[in-house]
């Protein structure tokens, strides 16, 4: 497994991660994706292990903090060995301090998230979202005091827009803050809008990419067809108003193009999905679920070989889409183009 540094931290990280969204599934969402418990998820982490996969992905939300206390459980005995990252800051309840990124919830959500993992340090902790009703100077006051303190060993966000992110970081600077070296972001051949303003955000900034999501919110399996209906094991069924729309058209354009991809070189489609994320700047680490040791297995077949070039090219322009403004400009007209090249894959 390739290691690589995450931003511009001290932190190295698995180019693959494991995302625990579906340990201890419950509800209509995270039940969706699945119910792993902790025998099942023991013997998935040792899967990962053997793989060199030692960074395990979760968060309060996830079923209601049932998944962290599964990834706790899994892996008892081996802390050493493996980076645990988890995430706080969206509701958990309906009380004042059980939703933001405020002095009090964050301390809380650590110590809660202490607890579950049965550990004495995080050694990723991140903010599932921005919290416009705190200042960034509080939340990163209060993120230094639990690196301090040892609870917290490095900090990132999640799904924070350029604007928030920026000025997170300009305040880290200012105030000198522990910055934050990771951003949890959605991205996929289905999904490329990470790109327009975040990407050039992280390579300026030196923050490294942790995509979760890679196969598009399950839609990038090989298992849909153009003009068939959803097969009925689906988890589209249950799931697909909360993730991130995606257009027929735009769908099937990009699994025309990896289903030929995948009969050129042998590889499935999610490996082929995967693989071509890797590729791409800022990308620290790409994070892959599995609802059993088949599927996981599959899916780290995406490490340990290339697309060529010509592949590359040609999934890029099946997933390519036209950008909105202010970004437009830049990638059509000569004079904006001269002014910032294009971003390299």
């Amino acid at each position: 497994m390739e290691f690589r540094q995450l931003g511009t931290s001290g932190l190295k990280v698995p180019a693959l991660s494991f995302g625990a969204g579906t340990f201890g599934g419950s509800g209509p969402l995270f039940g969706a994706w699945g119910a792993t418990d902790a025998r099942e998820a023991r013997r998935l982490v040792d899967v990962c292990l053997e793989a060199g996969v030692s960074l395990f992905d979760t968060a309060d939300v996830y079923s209601g903090g049932a998944s962290e206390e599964v990834l706790g459980s899994a892996v008892r005995g081996r802390r050493d060995q493996v980076l645990i990252s988890t995430k706080a800051g969206l509701p958990t309840g309906d009380g004042p301090q059980e939703a933001g990124t405020s002095r009090a919830r964050l301390i809380r959500a650590t110590e809660d998230a202490l607890r579950r993992l049965d550990t004495d340090y995080i050694d990723l902790f991140q903010l599932h979202a921005f919290d416009a009703s705190t200042p960034v100077e509080e939340v990163l006051e209060t993120l230094q005091d639990l690196v301090r303190a040892g609870k917290i060993r490095y900090t990132g966000v999640s799904n924070f827009a350029g604007w928030q992110l920026m000025k997170s970081l300009a305040a880290a600077e200012k105030y000198g803050r522990p910055r934050y070296a990771a951003h949890q972001v959605y991205y996929s051949l289905v999904g490329r809008d990470y790109e327009w303003d975040l990407m050039p955000l992280g390579l300026d900034q030196g923050v490294g990419a942790l995509v979760w999501s890679p196969l598009g919110w399950g839609r990038l399996t090989g298992k849909l067809r153009r003009g068939a209906p959803l097969p009925a094991g689906s988890r589209l069924h249950r799931t697909a108003d909360y993730g991130p729309p995606v257009e027929d058209e735009q769908l099937f354009r990009v699994l025309d193009a990896l289903a030929e991809i995948a009969g050129e070189t042998g590889r499935t489609v999610p490996q082929i999905a995967i693989n071509w994320l890797l590729r791409r700047p800022t990308v620290s680490s790409v994070i892959i679920g599995a609802r059993n040791e088949e599927q996981l297995r599959q899916n780290l077949g995406a490490v340990g070989w290339s697309l060529t070039p010509d592949q590359v090219a040609r999934l890029d322009a099946a997933s390519g889409r036209t950008a909105p403004y202010p970004h437009f400009p830049y990638r059509r007209q000569e004079g904006f183009a001269r002014l910032n090249p294009p971003i390299a894959g």
